[in-house]
């Protein structure tokens, strides 16, 4: 079971190897303080996005590389939004998405996708049906992204739908600490969900 579930790494890079654990690492950490909603977020999320933002264009899944630089962009305006506060209190706290941000979501969504598409179409990329599913879970996290700077509670809804879907996604592709991760990450993102939701009652 061992030797089915790693043997791929055998002909990998070393470094590559300690790059997907230690990535890894702080991306779990990252979900962690987001579940706690601790602003300690976003810099150990970008410590993590920069690491696979590299590996993930090595291993050809362009639409994960660039969702990876998008988090870092991202992550610098969560950092800047979640850290503003009217005196002692937090300007922009838990909340529910609004109408117009709906509307917007789904905006950055097509967009995403388009974008996607033709990268993918200038690099000859889509042979095989992982770059279709990447093409569509780009689209799902960077609008789960956006949603998480904004400290919006659906953001997790988009995590767990996009986490789950790269479970099998990086499995078939070899990549097996990183698949591990996702099972982890979609089970915090049910737990910070419902964490979430605690806050926002207390908030009423």
């Amino acid at each position: 079971m061992i030797d089915y579930l790693f043997s791929q790494y055998r002909g990998y890079p070393t470094y590559h190897i300690i790059l997907e654990l230690t990535a890894i690492f702080f991306g779990l950490w990252s979900v962690w303080c987001a579940k706690k909603d601790n602003i300690l977020v976003f810099p150990t999320g970008i410590i993590s996005t920069l690491i696979y933002a590299y590996l993930l264009w090595t291993w050809s899944l362009l639409g994960d590389s660039m969702i990876n630089v998008y988090y870092f962009i991202m992550s610098i305006y969560g950092w800047y939004h979640w850290s503003r506060k009217k005196g002692e209190v937090v300007e922009f706290p838990i909340s529910k998405i609004t109408s117009r941000e709906k509307t917007n979501a789904l905006i950055i969504f097509v967009l995403t996708e388009v974008f996607v598409i033709i990268v993918y179409l200038f690099f000859d990329k889509f042979t095989s049906w992982a770059s279709y599913v990447d093409t569509f879970i780009t689209g799902i996290f960077f609008v789960g992204m956006w949603l998480m700077a904004k400290r919006k509670i659906e953001n997790w809804i988009l995590w767990i739908i996009g986490d789950f879907i790269s479970i099998p996604l990086y499995f078939t592709k070899g990549y097996t600490f990183t698949s591990i991760q996702y099972i982890v990450f979609t089970i915090l993102a049910i737990a910070a969900y419902l964490e979430w939701k605690k806050h926002l009652v207390k908030q009423i």
